[in-house]
């Protein structure tokens, strides 16, 4: 079992290894250093093979499909795709099946025109899938979209997959392009971009501004380049010769709502720290607020002696009726991992999927609500199933966090 040892991140603590063997921290002499030419052809081998699966599928139309709360790094992905595509005339329309609600986001998708939009609740509304020879999975591998048994239903096939995240199951795509050394799925797609399948113009403003997007979802997932790994770097680095720094400042100023501030000020109020993790719930939260739990967690991960936080909540989605847990990790200790803690936690449905997962110092999971969904005026029933999600969420968690005190006393 996989457990997190007590008090902060000791002095001593090896460092951790990076993927091409030499550790973080330790300077690199010019033998160990490694050479460029290698680090080009580990680039070149997917990004010709995207070429290829390009060329195979020209004039065609693709649905890209993004997590159901896609984040700026799924988002520009997205749209540095579709550009790509549409240079081998390739017609790409990008879906997500939840909302928008972190303010970055919304102010994101308004002050660039990104192309992306909600999958439309209504049947009436809905795209004719026939009308759609493929579809690609971008900074996810389906666990994490409603709209995965969508385009199964209508047999549509996967063509590709370009993530950053550990394997969440097995894919039958065409190609998938999954590289979890990697910190951002930006960095993967600008990397498309500097091996010459879309030629940067300045002058084009969606150029400009998809470029801009990818900095940043690029910085976004990377806690603005903190734990930035080498090949991030350099992507940014590229990046920069094209990026617009008065829009990108412009989407970074954008304000907390108020319901944001509520629920922060929430887990401040339920939080449970122990052997340095901050554990908090926040009760029942409306469908457009999702986003509000991520910025929780980022905010707890910042008091002082705590260096994992953990918050988690009920989203109600009025349209499909539906209720999930849904929850987010951040950690500043280097030497636990989110995605193999998360899985380990809360395992996987009857499929074999996992309800979560992680990359570098941050996670975050969703469970199905089932049978018990549905909110209603008894507000005694409603604070009882509360109660039991609360304390079953927090029974997992404590376990890993302290084996020994894990089990809660619901007596």
């Amino acid at each position: 079992m996989m457990t997190l040892n007590a008090g902060p991140d000791p002095k001593s603590a090896p460092p951790a290894t990076t993927t091409n063997g030499t550790t973080n921290g330790a300077k690199k002499t010019a033998k160990s250093a490694k050479p460029a030419k290698s680090a080009k052809s580990e680039t070149d081998a997917p990004v010709e093979a995207v070429r290829q699966l390009l060329d195979n599928h020209r004039s065609e139309r693709q649905l890209v499909l993004l997590q159901d709360f896609p984040d700026p790094d799924a988002l520009s992905s997205a749209w540095a795709y579709k550009l790509i595509a549409a240079t081998y005339d390739i017609d790409c329309d990008i879906f997500y099946a939840g909302t928008l609600s972190h303010q970055e986001n919304i102010a994101l998708v308004r002050l660039t025109g990104l192309p992306a939009r909600r999958w439309p609740t209504s049947a009436s509304d809905q795209p004719d899938l026939s009308t759609y020879q493929g579809y690609v999975l971008i900074d996810t591998q389906g666990t994490t979209s409603q709209l995965s048994s969508v385009v199964k239903e209508a047999q549509i096939p996967l063509l590709l997959v370009i993530d950053h995240h550990s394997p969440q199951g097995k894919l039958q795509a065409e190609y998938v392009d999954l590289r979890p050394d990697i910190r951002a799925t930006a960095t993967i797609l600008t990397q498309y971009l500097q091996r010459g399948l879309l030629t940067l113009d300045r002058s084009n403003t969606k150029h400009t501004k998809c470029v801009t997007a990818l900095m940043h979802g690029l910085r976004a997932d990377t806690n603005q380049l903190m734990h930035a790994a080498e090949d991030d770097f350099m992507a940014a680095a590229y990046l920069s010769q094209f990026y617009d720094g008065q829009l990108l400042s412009a989407v970074l100023q954008a304000a907390r709502s108020k319901r944001v501030m509520d629920v922060i000020e929430r887990s401040l109020r339920n939080r449970k720290v122990q052997n340095n993790v901050s554990i908090a719930g926040v009760g029942y939260l409306r469908y457009d607020d999702r986003d509000a739990i991520p910025q929780a967690a980022d905010f707890l991960a910042t008091e002082e002696n705590v260096h994992t936080a953990v918050v988690y909540g009920i989203v109600h989605d009025e349209d499909q009726e539906r209720e999930v847990v849904i929850g987010s990790l951040r950690t500043s200790k280097i030497t636990l991992d989110p995605d193999e803690f998360i899985k380990e936690a809360f395992g996987q449905d009857s499929q074999g999927r996992f309800f979560g997962g992680g990359r570098s110092m941050a996670g975050g999971f969703e469970i199905p609500v089932g049978f018990l969904s549905g909110s209603y005026e008894n507000t005694e029933y409603n604070r009882m199933k509360w109660d039991v999600f609360d304390i079953q969420i927090k029974q997992k968690l404590w376990r890993l966090v302290d084996p020994e005190e894990g089990m809660i006393n619901t007596d």
